[in-house]
C-alpha cells in the first residue's frame, strides 16, 4: 500500500482553518460523501487500495463494529462543518468504497447511509424538489443476494458497482479475482430487480489478455443491459505481489500499442450500444452518469469517512490572503481549498474516534497554483471539456498546437456551435491525455 502524503498536522478535534468561514451565507452548491469500507475476503495481487483481509487486522480492529465507528466520524464531520458555517445544505451524493463495502452486513451499510441522511438530509428528500441524491455502492459480485440488495434500496441506496474486471476465468486468475464471471447476469438482474442502477466495472491490458478476451469481456457486459461501465488499463504499482511477479519475470505486462487497441475496441463496442464515454475511463447512458465522481473532476466539496479516507472543502469565493504559520508555502497566497485524509490503520482510525479525536493523519492547503493545475488535469478528462478562459496565455496557445495533432478537437476549440471555447479530447487525446494536461499547464 502506498504511504500516505506528507502534511501539516490536523487539530485533534478536527478543526478547519479559519479562512473557510464564508463571510456570508454561502451559495447552496454540491456536497459529497464517501465512506470507505476497508475490509476484503482476500487481497488481489495488483491491488494497492488501503484494504485488509481478516488474518491482516489481526486483533482491535471489529469489522461488527465498523459501521458505529464511522457513524463518530460522521457525528466529527457534522461539528467540524458546522463550527466553520460550512453544513451543507443537503447531501448531493453518497458513495461507498473499499475494499468491499458489501463485506458488511446490508443492514450496517443502511445504517451508515441512515446517519448521513440523519445528520445533513440528502438531496431531494430534503424539499421534495430537485434532482434525488446518488448512493452508490461498490460490490464484489460474490458479495450480494437478492435479499441484501433489497434492504440497500429500501434503505435509499441508488446504484451499485459491480467488479466484474473481465468474463474469461484465466484473466480473472491472473487478478486472483474469485468470483464466478457466470454470476454477472444474476447480480446484475437481482439489482435491477431491487430497483437499483448498475455499473460494471472492467480492467483490460492483464498479462496473458488476449483482443478477443477484452471482447469477450466487453461483450459480456453489455450483454446483461447495464447503462454504465468504468473500465481501467491495468497498473501495477511497486510493491504489490503482482510487481514482484513482473519483476522476476513471471508475467510479462502488455505494451502500449496493445493497450490502445483494447481501449478502441471497448469505446467502438460501448458507442455501438448507446453508451457514450463522458470521463475518459467511464461510459453511460444519458441519465445514468455517477454524479459523485463527477463531483471529484469538478472540484465539488465532499468528506471522506474511513481508515485512509481523503476530504476536501474549498475556500469561499470571498477569501482574501492570510498568512498560515503552519504552512509557509501559502504566506502570501490566497489558498484554494485544505484537503485531508485520515490515518490508514482500521485500529489507529477506531481508536481516535473512541477517544473523540480527529481520525486525521495530515492536510495541506492547496495554493491557487496546485488548484488550477488539478482543475485541467481533472476537468479535461470529461467529455464536456474544459473552459480555455481557464488556461494561462501559455496553456491557450498549446491548443493549437494539441488541434494540429489530433488531441484536441478543433470545433470545440473555436467555439464553435457553443458558448465558449473549450478544450475537449478527441479519442487520440483520450489516449494521451497525460501529454495533453502537460502542454497545457506548461
Amino acid at each position: 500500500m502506498p504511504a500516505l502524503p506528507s502534511g501539516v498536522p490536523v487539530p485533534d478535534d478536527g478543526g478547519l482553518p479559519a479562512w473557510v468561514r464564508p463571510s456570508a451565507r454561502p451559495a447552496v452548491q454540491p456536497f459529497g460523501v464517501y465512506v470507505h469500507v476497508p475490509f476484503c475476503t482476500v487481497r488481489c495481487g495488483y491491488c494497492d487500495f488501503n484494504t485488509y483481509t481478516a488474518s491482516e487486522l489481526g486483533g482491535g480492529a471489529n469489522q461488527a463494529q465498523y459501521a458505529t465507528t464511522a457513524l463518530l466520524e460522521v457525528d466529527l464531520a457534522a461539528k467540524v462543518l458546522a463550527d466553520a458555517g460550512r453544513t451543507p445544505a443537503a447531501v448531493s451524493t453518497v458513495f461507498f468504497g473499499g475494499g468491499t463495502p458489501t463485506m458488511l452486513p446490508a443492514t450496517d451499510l443502511a445504517r451508515v447511509l441512515g446517519g448521513i441522511k440523519d445528520t445533513w438530509g440528502l438531496a431531494g428528500a430534503v424539499t421534495g424538489s430537485g434532482q434525488a441524491a446518488e448512493v452508490t455502492t461498490e460490490a464484489n459480485p460474490d458479495s450480494v443476494t437478492p435479499e441484501s440488495l433489497r434492504v440497500l434500496a429500501d434503505a435509499g441506496f441508488t446504484r451499485v458497482s459491480f467488479g466484474m474486471q473481465s468474463a474469461v476465468p484465466h484473466v480473472l486468475a491472473t487478478l486472483e479475482r474469485t468470483h464466478d464471471p457466470l454470476r454477472i447476469p444474476d447480480v446484475v438482474r437481482w439489482a435491477r430487480d431491487a430497483g437499483l442502477d448498475v455499473s460494471l466495472d472492467l480492467i483490460y491490458g492483464t498479462p496473458g489478455e488476449s483482443l478477443d478476451d477484452w471482447r469477450t469481456s466487453v461483450e459480456t457486459a453489455l450483454a446483461t443491459g447495464v447503462d454504465h461501465v468504468s473500465a481501467y488499463a491495468l497498473v501495477v504499482e511497486p510493491g504489490t505481489k503482482m510487481a514482484a511477479q513482473v519483476r522476476r519475470g513471471k508475467i510479462t505486462l502488455p505494451d502500449d500499442d496493445d493497450q490502445a487497441a483494447k481501449y478502441e475496441l471497448l469505446d467502438d463496442l460501448l458507442t455501438e450500444a448507446g453508451l457514450r464515454w463522458y470521463e475518459v475511463s467511464n461510459w453511460a447512458r444519458a441519465g445514468h452518469e455517477c454524479r459523485h465522481n463527477i463531483g471529484y473532476w469538478r472540484g465539488d466539496d465532499w468528506w471522506g469517512v474511513g481508515p485512509g479516507a481523503h476530504s476536501y472543502v474549498s475556500a469561499p469565493a470571498s477569501v482574501v490572503a492570510l498568512r498560515q504559520a503552519q504552512d509557509p508555502r501559502v504566506e502570501t497566497e490566497t489558498p484554494a481549498g485544505v484537503r485531508w485524509w485520515n490515518v490508514k490503520h482500521p485500529r489507529a482510525y477506531a481508536a481516535r474516534l473512541e477517544a473523540g479525536q480527529s481520525p486525521g493523519a495530515g492536510r495541506e492547503l492547496l495554493t491557487r497554483q496546485e488548484a488550477h493545475l488539478e482543475r485541467v488535469m481533472l476537468g479535461v478528462r470529461l467529455r464536456e471539456g474544459l473552459d480555455l478562459g481557464v488556461l494561462s496565455q501559455a496553456g491557450r496557445t498549446a491548443v493549437a498546437g494539441l488541434v494540429a495533432r489530433g488531441l484536441l478537437d478543433g470545433h470545440a476549440a473555436v467555439g464553435a456551435g457553443s458558448t465558449s471555447a473549450r478544450a475537449v479530447l478527441t479519442r487520440r487525446g483520450r489516449l494521451l491525455a497525460d501529454t495533453v494536461v502537460r502542454d497545457l499547464t506548461a
